[in-house]
């Protein structure tokens, strides 16, 4: 299996569908206005709904949640349909909060996913680190995942998360040959801590892209809530500073509109 389809809905939530696999990323399906609290006084609010309503998603066999404790990356109508998915995977820490079967990894563990009479996909754990040095005790876990199965063209299905670029996500290109990767930009940053982000910016992806070296990069997590700071023009602004061979490797995917991916 070499094409799947994805369909990003908004945010950080995309639909992937890996041959008869359904696969859901940070379930966010809020209407816009809802206000959300992050904790030690940040908050942000939701300025667009999803493109899919969550009634009109087909039936999920896993949701690929970063973290359970951001609104944004989990929020009131996501929360409501982890029920009904097969398997719900997350952090260690997530899973603990979530209970009923969550499934948690931690970085570099791995699980699979297998039924009869389909082709198993490994999920593999990734780091993350939420914010600058030494916060962590505040943010809490984050995780990526990376998806592996047989007959990939260009490698691994890489789902970064929430993060800023730091040691451990330099890890990845060291130990996983990453295909496609979704990556959580948006430079997300509060008034009351200033220039300090907590997710990647354009120029952080670009250098992770020169790091990666993937067949194609797809931008997620920059738009739907007043709290990303780069939207897609900002990120088209630093992208066209970036050499070539980077800008080609970067795919903007309709919102709400299945996209066939090659992997």
């Amino acid at each position: 299996m070499t094409d799947v389809r994805i369909t990003h809905i908004g945010g950080p939530t995309a639909l992937i569908e890996v041959g008869p696999w359904r696969l859901l990323t940070d379930p966010t399906f809020d209407p816009p206005g809802h206000k959300y609290f992050f904790g030690w006084g940040t908050s942000s609010h939701k300025v667009a709904g999803p493109a899919v309503l969550a009634a009109d998603l087909p039936p999920i066999d896993a949701v690929l949640l970063t973290h359970d404790h951001h609104g944004d990356n989990l929020d009131v109508a996501g929360r409501a349909l982890l029920p009904s998915a097969g398997v719900v995977v997350t952090t260690p820490s997530g899973a603990g909060r979530l209970g009923g079967g969550a499934r948690g990894l931690a970085p570099w563990e791995t699980m699979r996913l297998e039924a009869a009479g389909r082709p198993s996909i490994e999920i593999i754990a990734t780091p993350g680190r939420h914010g600058p040095p030494l916060s962590h005790p505040i943010i809490g876990d984050v995780t990526g995942f990376a998806l592996k199965w047989d007959g990939q063209q260009h490698g691994v299905l890489w789902i970064s998360g929430d993060t800023v670029l730091y040691r451990g996500v330099r890890q990845v290109p060291d130990r996983l040959r990453v295909g496609t990767v979704l990556l959580h930009l948006g430079g997300v940053r509060f008034p009351m801590t200033g220039p300090v982000r907590y997710t990647m910016t354009a120029r952080q992806g670009v250098e992770l892209c020169r790091l990666l070296r993937p067949h194609t990069a797809i931008p997620v997590h920059y738009e739907g809530w007043a709290h990303f700071r780069q939207g897609r023009e900002a990120i088209e602004h630093d992208l066209a500073s970036a050499p070539e061979d980077i800008r080609h490797r970067f795919r903007w995917l309709p919102l709400g509109t299945r996209s066939e991916v090659t992997v």
